[in-house]
């Protein structure tokens, strides 16, 4: 029997370790080839694409499309699952990989039909455009060809590879905006419910300007002067008389049905509290410049950190571009983006440039008409063993949706065939700022805040990107027959800050067009404002900054935005000190940051996201219920917040609960249980809610937890969380800042570019996790590359 069982252990593991090998073995073999040479049709001219240590593409061309062939080709070998994953994304594609759990994505891509727009994009591009996508398409399938296995996210999903089209990197592009503006598409729709559901008191109420203002001129929209607004009627508790206490028939307010669930429990502080949404952080990016008066150099200085969502590999490819323009050599670097040609936030000696989120209104929903005619569009969604029939319905002024029983039509710039283009690879030849801008003011890319910098210390910011011209903005839905002569096209004239006298420039996703430009361009979804402010303030604390200097401010984590809500906590909790004492201690020595081992952090951040929910979960619950996404309503939430807790109206007292005082307490209680129970459930020990714990930097792989016991390996180290919302250093588990870069423009030598990760998705690849070391302790990793250690040089199959 002994014998018998150890046998067969011997031969679990024997299985288990020729599994292992196997694996090992097939992932060995889809590793890319490095060196060597290789002959295409698609180049004209040797062409030369070098890695040093860090996997940084480095390419050497003779001209600008055999540059675009290398970078296609050292994309696709280091990073084409992801770039398949972007097309899929914006084609409404990705549940032909993985069923109908992604059903509701593909849904809402197919809505927008990026698929068929791609095609019109692409058809009315310049013919130097089109060729650059067609040699990337070209580098990108070459590639792919030598694949002797595909990468291993292929052979565990069961699909197959399909070679890359020319328009599939405008479905990239496409991905993008569904990134940075798919919240603006939700913003309108939101305001137009909660504006119908609730009246314009609430309304005006909730979406009122805050003092977090840090536009660049210092203009300010005026705060709201209107009486706060009772709570809402209809989500009030129903009263009813003790015999009626067991009767499932209480009256109930007709008129808004929706919020009659909420109202089936009594203790409404409760049912508020329990509102599923979470709080839409104030995420985005910075970016800031000084003039060439505030450097040693007289140089311009940039910083760039976009945050987005972290996940392995990272979103950004490190690449120098070095080609011939016009009898010109160009060096371009910088981060480029896995299914697109040329560098998107870089530098190439002479200017530098970088982006933030716009959020200028880009968006109209139309009300239609009762009898506008609308057609119907069938879309068929492929899934592994069959497909899924989608049918929406589509006016002559874009997709429909149904609100409330009314019908709305999306007009977005993405729709439009000037929504996208290559322009951006145009600032390699740009030697001055006014060239710079000129380029700038014709790229389309969802719109962002351009801020460049050159070596003669000039520094400029304008939107970068796409903007539909409008007369006047709008926030909530249009009524169709102010829509009627609306032509769809791109702006041209928009607003622009060039060397200022103060010599800073500063952008974080806030307003920075001036109060009254607000009135034209609008608000699609602002940050809140405070990050903003708090770069500001730090850019005016010096006279003379250093790429160092920049780094700092980039990594400032003081909790300005906080310190209101810990002085309200710890006066509240000190007046029932026995029961709060530890929590005052921790309170105490909080440190006024996001700091890796501040409890007392966590406990002011999360009770200001309970009292919030509090206060405002039935209102958001019954939008939610509607169909919209109520979370786009909480940037700007801030202002009310504080009206209500100052002004204590009684209107807004749940039921049961006597003054705001018992509110905010119960709110806090709620929170900290919440995070002992998810932290520390047996023990309830208060030192597990240590901010660095709570919010600890998790960069994941997607396939991570779906392959058992090895699939923790491919995730990156665990990080103690470093940073938060409403401060420069953003950080939340799997969102942060996806680069930091530090450029001043002829001196690259100092110049700095760290990133989230390595440059390869492959786990074997040396590169898979370069890079990410630097990142994680917050060192400076150099922008320009080291001398290279592979080489692969393609020449000129000459035509048979």
């Amino acid at each position: 029997m002994i014998n018998w069982f150890k046998w067969l252990v011997l031969s679990v593991l024997t299985l288990l370790l020729l599994t292992a090998l196997g694996l090992y073995t097939s992932l060995r073999l889809s590793l890319p080839a490095l060196d060597g040479n290789s002959a295409t049709y698609h180049v004209n001219a040797p062409t030369e694409l070098s890695r040093d240590e860090l996997g940084h593409a480095i390419i050497n061309a003779n001209d600008i499309f055999d540059a675009a062939y290398a970078l296609g080709f050292a994309h696709a070998q280091d990073r084409f699952f992801q770039m398949d994953l972007q097309r899929r994304a914006a084609s409404g594609s990705l549940s032909q990989w993985v069923g109908d759990i992604a059903l509701d994505v593909d849904k809402k891509a197919r809505f927008h039909q990026f698929e068929k727009r791609a095609k019109v994009v692409f058809d009315n591009l310049p013919s130097k455009q089109q060729e650059l996508l067609v040699r990337y398409a070209h580098g990108v399938n070459d590639a792919l060809s030598e694949y002797a296995l595909p990468p291993f996210e292929y052979l565990a999903a069961g699909v197959d590879i399909k070679q890359w089209r020319p328009t599939d990197s405008i479905l990239v592009i496409y991905s993008m905006y569904l990134d940075l503006q798919g919240s603006q598409v939700e913003l309108d729709l939101a305001r137009e419910a909660l504006l119908s559901t609730f009246g314009n008191d609430l309304y005006s109420f909730i979406t009122q300007p805050s003092n977090y203002q840090a536009a660049l001129d210092a203009s300010e929209i005026p705060l709201l002067e209107a009486p706060i607004p009772d709570y809402p009627a209809s989500l009030r508790p129903i009263t009813h008389s003790p015999e009626d206490s067991n009767d499932e028939s209480l009256e109930r307010d007709p008129e808004d049905e929706s919020a009659q669930k909420l109202n089936d429990n009594d203790n409404t502080a409760i049912a508020r509290a329990q509102y599923n949404g979470t709080e839409l952080p104030d995420i985005g990016s910075n970016n800031w410049a000084v003039t060439g008066s505030h450097t040693t150099s007289g140089a311009g200085l940039l910083a760039n950190d976009m945050h987005l969502g972290l996940r392995v590999p990272i979103i950004w490819y490190r690449a120098q571009l070095n080609y011939q323009e016009s009898g010109s050599d160009v060096q371009v670097t910088g981060v480029s983006l896995p299914g697109i040609p040329g560098i998107v936030v870089g530098t190439n000696g002479h200017i530098a440039w970088g982006f933030t989120n716009a959020n200028l209104d880009n968006v109209d929903w139309i009300e239609l008409d009762e009898t506008t005619p609308t057609s119907t569009v069938t879309e068929r969604i492929p899934l592994p063993d069959d497909e899924h029939t989608f049918e929406f319905e589509v006016s002559s002024y874009g997709p429909v949706k149904e609100l409330n029983g009314k019908r709305y039509a999306l007009n977005w710039v993405a729709h439009h065939p000037f929504a996208a283009n290559l322009n951006i690879t145009n600032f390699g030849t740009a030697k001055n700022i006014q060239t710079a801008i000129k380029i700038g003011q014709r790229i389309a890319i969802p719109t962002q805040n351009l801020v460049i910098v050159d070596e003669d210390g000039n520094a400029v910011w304008l939107p970068g990107g796409a903007v539909m011209e409008r007369q006047q903005a709008s926030f909530t839905a249009i009524p169709e027959q102010e829509a009627v002569n609306i032509t769809p096209k791109r702006a041209l004239k928009l607003p622009m800050v060039l060397n200022p006298d103060m010599g800073r420039i500063w952008t974080a996703n806030a307003r920075v067009i001036s109060a009254d430009d607000f009135k034209i361009w609008g608000d699609g979804g602002y940050a809140l404002g405070a990050r903003g402010q708090q770069i500001r303030d730090r850019l005016f604390e010096k006279d003379t900054f250093t790429e160092t200097d920049f780094y700092a401010i980039q990594l400032d984590n003081h909790a300005r935005f906080l310190i209101p809500w810990q002085h309200l906590l710890y006066g509240l909790l000190n007046m029932q000190d026995i029961e709060f004492k530890p929590d005052l201690a921790y309170l105490n020595t909080w440190d006024e940051c996001a700091c890796e081992d501040s409890v007392g952090y966590t406990l002011v951040k999360y009770f200001r996201q309970e009292v919030v929910q509090t206060l405002f979960g039935g209102v958001l619950s019954t939008l939610d219920q509607q169909g919209v996404n109520s979370r786009t309503l909480l940037r700007g939430i801030e202002p009310a917040v504080w009206q209500l807790i100052h002004s204590q109206p009684e209107s807004w007292l749940p039921a049961n609960i006597e003054s705001f005082d018992e509110l905010l307490v119960d709110a806090y209680r709620r929170a900290k249980h919440k995070l002992l129970d998810k932290y520390s459930p047996v023990e309830a020990n208060m030192e597990t809610l240590a901010w660095g714990k709570v919010n600890a930097l998790s960069v994941k792989h997607p396939f991570a937890d779906q392959i058992p016991l090895v699939g923790n390996m491919l995730n990156m180290q665990l990080v103690e969380g470093f940073g938060d919302t409403y401060m420069p250093a953003v950080q939340a588990p799997s969102f942060g800042a996806s680069e930091r870069f530090f450029v001043s423009p002829g001196h690259l030598e100092d110049a700095i570019l760290t990133l989230p990760g390595g440059q390869s998705g492959h786990p074997l690849s040396e590169f898979y996790a370069s890079g990410f070391n630097d990142y994680a302790t917050h060192a400076a990793t150099p922008l320009l590359p080291n001398e290279p250690i592979y080489s692969r040089t393609f020449y000129r199959k000459e035509v048979e």
